[in-house]
């Protein structure tokens, strides 16, 4: 998988490209990332990338002239006849679609992918609609700019590329490690659980008996509790979609339930 970064700060990238899991699938040729100037892109002195908006108002806007320059110096081909399952262009917005694990997943295949990092007021809309496949966000605030937002995109994908994680089923269980989305592209996966390491008491407090029981059963079995109980008392909202089993919907329901009183 490739990745091309268009940004007016190249060198935004050059830490979190050189550590960790994603640094370590660079090395080993499983990635590429280039981050692309888009000040080079331009044909004044000054090198502008941004204009004042049309209508009025505060800030300044991405003008389309260098972002489109820059794809297509990339050789990307024009939106109208690009074939989406082998390469795409994503401009990061915050008025784009709510990134998430699904999308991610369904990006997989993708052999190439250009992000443009917008930054200012926004980016002129014939931007979105002429150059770019998708707008995403990653997340309902707002950012000074694009760069943090692709850095987090090409991390979560580049965790999917075979091989880059040391074991492939770190990726199948962890948060919304479900298999796809419903219908409305909501992610049916729910929180990872709980996670407890040696040593077995700290501070006074003791990792739960069943972890150190060696029974994969009980172990399996109060790992999805704890992980619904957690979805449900942090992401609430991730149930409404999640693909539950029967058993899960009982202990949901018995966790609503207020306790029984002793009779005296």
């Amino acid at each position: 998988m490739r990745f091309d970064i268009i940004t007016i700060f190249p060198d935004f990238f050059t830490g979190p490209l050189e550590h960790g899991i994603l640094g370590r699938a660079i090395e080993a040729g499983l990635v590429q990332v280039k981050a692309h100037n888009l000040r080079d892109f331009t044909d004044d002195r000054h090198q502008t990338v941004d204009d004042r908006p049309f209508g009025g108002g505060e800030g300044m806007v991405l003008t389309a002239e260098p972002l489109f320059r820059a794809v297509e110096s990339l050789g990307i081909a024009p939106k109208a006849s690009r074939d989406q399952a082998r390469e795409q262009v994503i401009l990061l917005s915050a008025q784009g679609r709510r990134f998430s694990q699904s999308w991610a997943r369904s990006l997989t295949g993708v052999e190439r992918i250009t992000l443009l990092c917008g930054r200012y007021e926004g980016v002129d809309e014939r931007v979105s609609e002429l150059l770019a496949d998708e707008e995403l966000s990653i997340g309902d605030y707002v950012l000074s700019g694009g760069e943090l937002a692709a850095a987090v995109v090409v991390d979560a994908l580049t965790r999917l590329v075979p091989g880059a994680l040391g074991n492939a089923e770190s990726s199948r269980n962890e948060s919304f490690a479900a298999s796809g989305a419903d219908a409305a592209g909501q992610d049916t996966g729910i929180l990872d659980c709980p996670q407890y390491t040696r040593p077995s008491t700290f501070r006074g407090h003791t990792a739960p008996a069943v972890l150190q029981s060696g029974n994969q059963r009980q172990i399996r079995q109060w790992r999805r509790e704890q992980a619904l109980a957690k979805t449900r008392r942090n992401r609430p909202d991730l149930l409404a979609h999640a693909a539950l089993t029967e058993a899960d919907r009982k202990f949901l329901q018995e966790m609503d339930e207020p306790p029984e009183r002793e009779t005296p």
